[in-house]
């Protein structure tokens, strides 16, 4: 069945990725971005996640139905960013998918793109419940400065809060014939993987270092083309973490695993 898309972030990196994904087995792929992508869509609707305004009429602009919806946009930790990084990876992609939901189709799926970085949001769910409980950008200084929330805190909370988020509207979408899950990956081989490197230090170079490599686009691209279509209609909610094994062996190593294994 082709499909109608909808996707934020489709001008590069794993956004564009996913485009050329789906473009490639005959799916319709409009982007909403800030930056134009060219002949890698079908067509492109200029779109600044900061701003509630282009927000609202990026959304009005939206020609669905859709049969999914893929929030994939974001901005990486950069430093004295804080506010802005909350902003666009959470609040404005918040604003946009409440907006977006009367535009797909019954039976559509939302696949939001969050982050291994998000994945303590159970220890810091207070922290996230609050963000999650803020409505404006305007809220956002007063919440950085009163919590002292860096730009790499920014990006962890960010991320945790999108999970969050997916897991608490599954049941709610579900009454509308919807079924929304999220993909976190580790580090991928895109332009701005530099700055988490250098945002997360020492211990992301090793955790690219011991898997062999960072992901690659196609590969989160494929996870998310994925949840997207029908063959994964029974997924509601889950949390799908693509990381090369970073995640197994940090906790096979934190559990004493490894010694149980002798294959």
């Amino acid at each position: 069945m082709t499909m109608k898309v909808a996707l934020t972030g489709g001008a590069s990196g794993i956004g564009a990725a996913v485009a050329k994904r789906l473009r490639g087995e005959g799916h319709k792929v409009t982007a909403f971005d800030i930056s134009d992508p060219g002949g890698n869509v079908d067509r492109w609707v200029g779109m600044d996640l900061s701003d509630p305004a282009s927000i609202e009429a990026a959304v009005a602009s939206a020609d669905g139905p859709y049969d999914a919806l893929i929030n994939n946009a974001g901005v990486p930790p950069r430093e004295g960013t804080a506010a802005l990084v909350l902003n666009v990876n959470f609040i404005g992609f918040r604003h946009f998918l409440f907006g977006m939901l009367g535009n797909l189709e019954p039976g559509g799926a939302v696949v939001n793109t969050a982050s291994r970085a998000g994945a303590m949001w159970r220890e810091n769910i207070e922290e996230v419940k609050a963000l999650m409980a803020l409505e404006s950008p305007g809220d956002l200084p007063e919440f950085v400065e009163g919590r002292g929330i860096d730009h790499v805190r920014a990006y962890n909370l960010s991320k945790e809060a999108v999970i969050a988020l997916t897991m608490a509207g599954t049941e709610a979408l579900m009454g509308r014939g919807l079924r929304m899950n999220s993909v976190s990956p580790a580090a991928v081989g895109t332009g701005i993987l530099e700055d988490f490197v250098t945002a997360f230090g020492e211990r992301a170079a090793k955790n690219i270092a011991r898997v062999g490599r960072p992901g690659e686009p196609e590969e989160i691209a494929d996870i998310i083309a994925f949840l997207a279509g029908s063959d994964s209609r029974w997924m509601k909610g889950v949390d799908v973490v693509a990381d090369g094994g970073i995640g197994a062996m940090t906790q096979s190593d934190m559990l004493d695993l490894r010694s149980r294994f002798d294959g």
